[in-house]
C-alpha cells in the first residue's frame, strides 16, 4: 500500500525535473543564439569561433550539409537557437554596438576573456579522441596561418570601392566563409575592402538590397563547405579540432587593444573585464547546446 501511495508522487516530481531541463535546454538555446547573433557582427570576431565555444558548430554544420535530416532531429534547437541569433543580431547587437562605440576598449577585454574563459573547454574536445604530434602540429600551423592572414588584411589600406549588390553578395560569402572555418573574421576582411560600414547600416535599416544578397551569399557558400568541413572533423577530430584551437587564440591575439593609452584606473577596468569574462565563461562553459543533444 505504501508503494501505491508513493508512486504518483514520484511520478509528479520526475516530469517536473524533466519539465526544469526542458525550460532549461530551452533558455540555453536562446541565449546561445543571442551571444552568436550579437558578436558576430562586430569588427575581429568570428561567429563561427562563437559557435565553436558555445557547443553549437556540430549542429551548425550539420544543419548545413543535411538540412532536412538535421531539422527533423532537431528543430526545436533550431527554432529557439534561430529566435536568439535574431533577438541578438538585431537589438543586443545595437546595444553591444553602443557599448563599443562609447566603452571600445572594456568591450573589447570583456570578449577576449570570455573567449579564453572557454578555451579550457574547447581544448577538453580537441583531445576527446587522444592527442598526436601531428595534433599539436595542426594546432601551430593554424596559428602560424591565421595570425599571419589576419596580420596581412589588418596591414592593407582600405580600398576605395562603391557598395553594390555584388559586393554585399561577396560579404555573405565571406559570412559563410566565417562560419565553416572558425576563425575567420568576416567583418576585418571587409572593413579593409571600405564595405563594412555601409553592410552594417544596411543590415540596421533592414535593406533588401543588402540583405537578400548578403544571405544569398552565406548560405550558398556554408551549404557548400559544410559537408567537406564536416568530413574533415570525423576523419581528423583532433587534428582538426587543435587547428581550431589555434585559430581561436590568432584570431583573438588579433583584436587585443595592446596600443591604447592606459591609465592605472583604465588598466585595472580592462583587467578586471578580461577576469570577469573568463570567470563566467569558465564556469558557464558546461551551459552548452550540444549537451541537449
Amino acid at each position: 500500500m505504501g508503494t501505491d501511495n508513493n508512486e504518483p508522487t514520484e511520478k509528479v516530481e520526475t516530469s517536473e525535473k524533466k519539465e526544469r531541463s526542458k525550460i532549461a535546454n530551452i533558455i540555453i538555446d536562446l541565449v546561445c543564439g543571442v551571444a552568436v547573433g550579437a558578436g558576430a557582427i562586430l569588427p575581429g570576431f568570428s561567429g563561427g569561433v562563437l559557435c565553436v565555444v558555445l557547443g553549437m558548430y556540430p549542429l551548425i554544420m550539420e544543419l548545413f550539409s543535411h538540412p532536412f535530416k538535421a531539422i527533423k532531429k532537431h528543430w526545436q534547437i533550431y527554432l529557439f537557437i534561430g529566435i536568439g541569433w535574431g533577438v541578438g543580431f538585431f537589438a543586443v547587437s545595437n546595444l553591444i554596438k553602443f557599448m563599443f562605440d562609447r566603452f571600445e576598449v572594456y568591450t573589447i577585454w570583456t570578449f577576449i576573456g570570455l573567449i579564453f574563459g572557454n578555451l579550457p573547454s574547447l581544448y577538453k574536445e580537441a583531445g576527446k579522441k587522444g592527442r598526436s604530434a601531428s595534433s599539436y602540429v595542426s594546432m601551430a600551423v593554424a596559428f602560424v596561418s591565421m595570425f599571419a592572414m589576419l596580420l596581412t588584411v589588418a596591414l592593407l589600406p582600405s580600398a576605395n570601392i562603391t557598395p553594390n549588390i555584388g559586393w554585399y553578395f561577396f560579404s555573405g560569402i565571406m559570412w559563410g566563409l566565417s562560419i565553416v572555418i572558425p576563425g575567420l573574421t568576416s567583418s576585418s576582411i571587409m572593413m579593409s575592402l571600405g564595405i563594412y560600414e555601409a553592410f552594417n547600416a544596411g543590415l540596421a535599416g533592414f535593406k533588401l538590397e543588402v540583405i537578400i544578397p548578403w544571405v544569398i551569399g552565406m548560405l550558398a557558400t556554408a551549404a557548400a563547405l559544410a559537408r567537406l568541413i564536416e568530413y574533415i572533423f570525423k576523419k581528423f577530430h583532433s587534428q582538426a579540432f587543435h587547428a581550431v584551437v589555434g585559430i581561436v587564440v590568432s584570431s583573438t591575439l588579433m583584436i587585443f587593444p595592446i596600443f591604447e593609452h592606459y591609465t592605472i584606473v583604465s588598466g585595472l577596468i580592462s583587467a578586471a573585464c578580461v577576469i570577469g569574462g573568463f570567470i563566467a565563461a569558465y564556469f558557464l562553459s558546461n551551459f552548452k547546446v550540444e549537451e541537449q543533444v
